[in-house]
């Protein structure tokens, strides 16, 4: 699968750590903070999360794009050491915390909230 993430670190130490990490994991750096890479097992994706969660603390924001993840883009993003994760279908997202499904149907997130309007609404 095709994955890119976004850093913003809590000190430059910290990016360093990380920069290092993900260049261990094989991933491109493409603009500052953002690094990619078109070919991650979901085997290595879990271990490099599980890296990255030790590499971090309260300060650091990460935030994965994966794609294709049984047909949706799913973003999953660290904030003050708590895992979230947003599934998108269709134009519709469903937010959750990591690992916690939510029953089918419901959607939440802003991306689900704000709907865009069609010219002349």
């Amino acid at each position: 699968m095709f994955v890119s993430i976004a850093l913003d670190p809590g000190s430059e130490s910290r990016a360093k750590e990380l920069a290092d990490l993900l260049a261990q994991y094989g991933f491109e750096k493409v603009q500052r903070g953002l690094w990619e890479s078109a070919f991650v097992s979901p085997e290595t994706l879990i271990r490099l999360k599980r890296d990255m969660d030790r590499s971090t603390d309260a300060f650091d924001r990460i935030r994965f794009f994966q794609f294709p993840v049984e047909g949706t883009l799913v973003l999953t993003s660290l904030k003050d050491k708590k895992w979230r994760r947003m599934v998108a279908r269709g134009g519709e997202a469903a937010d959750s915390p990591q690992g916690v499904s939510k029953p089918s149907g419901q959607t939440g997130g802003a991306a689900a909230r704000q709907r865009p309007q069609a010219a002349g609404q």
